[in-house]
């Protein structure tokens, strides 16, 4: 297929502009990680697409890309998976919208598997969030825990983000590398790490002991509330222990993202991860 051909092609045939709220899918019979989703998961961005095709799990089933992000994906010898179709950038931003920075790189996947709790690696941390809506704030936590090796994150299938988009934008390329695990219940699913012999560690601004002094052990669970309201009273009860992030400041409590990160360096340091 020629250049023009392609151009034509995304033109007249391509899916519609991603909406803000728009819903996507999976098809059935398949667990997937993007579990709220009916469509393909849309990647944007030069880490977010480039950890995509890096990814031998990811299957890519459509590719845009500008000549100069076509020309850089073949310098680095990153292998497109797909024959990509040459677009214009502005083709690109009225799919995306004007405010997304994709660098000339827009993909269509399919969702990730999203594995099993009881298949989860006894061993180093997983962070388990407690309704946390902001895709911005997901996307950094899932950065964080790349960056810490954190085994997998644990959410919820419903009062979360769907694993696409501003999400997928925000991880940087995390969204390959951190397994997410959807739960229809997160008490039933802390109750599950709890048998497992997880150490489930709730992180509020009113815990009753210090992060920092806490004995964590491995494998560690360390819970994150939604912004503004924190953790959930079940989901508090749940915990093994609640804990709080001391800080020396003013201000006693941090956004969420930062808590984690903040809670992982804390919890890999104690538990001997860092060297």
């Amino acid at each position: 297929m020629s250049d023009r051909d392609r151009k034509s092609n995304f033109r007249r045939g391509g899916p519609k502009p991603f909406e803000k709220g728009r819903k996507f899918g999976r098809p059935p019979g398949r667990r997937e990680r993007e579990s709220g989703s009916d469509g393909p998961v849309i990647l944007y961005g030069w880490h977010t697409v480039a950890a995509a095709l890096a990814n031998p799990d990811r299957q890519i089933r459509k590719l845009y890309l500008t000549e100069n992000a076509a020309k850089r994906l073949a310098d680095e010898n990153i292998d497109t998976k797909v024959a990509p179709d040459i677009v214009r950038p502005s083709e690109i931003d009225q799919r995306l919208g004007p405010d997304a920075v994709h660098q000339g790189l827009l993909a269509e996947a399919d969702p990730l598997p999203s594995p099993d709790i009881d298949t989860l690696a006894q061993e180093g941390i997983v962070l388990v969030l407690d309704q946390i809506t902001d895709p911005h704030n997901v996307g950094a936590i899932l950065r964080s825990a790349a960056a810490f090796a954190v085994k997998a994150i644990v959410t919820t299938a419903r009062h979360s983000p769907e694993a696409t988009g501003v999400l997928a934008k925000s991880a940087s390329g995390a969204l390959e590398l951190v397994p997410m695990v959807t739960v229809q219940n997160l008490a039933r699913a802390l109750n599950e790490l709890n048998d497992l012999g997880f150490m489930t560690v709730g992180l509020d601004s009113e815990g009753t002991e210090d992060l920092g002094k806490v004995a964590l052990q491995q494998p560690l669970a360390l819970v994150l509330g939604a912004e503004g309201k924190g953790l959930r009273q079940l989901t508090r009860e749940t915990c093994s222990v609640v804990a709080r992030l001391d800080m020396p400041g003013e201000i006693k409590s941090l956004n969420v993202s930062n808590a984690a990160v903040l809670a992982l360096y804390i919890g890999a340091s104690r538990l001997g991860l860092m060297s």
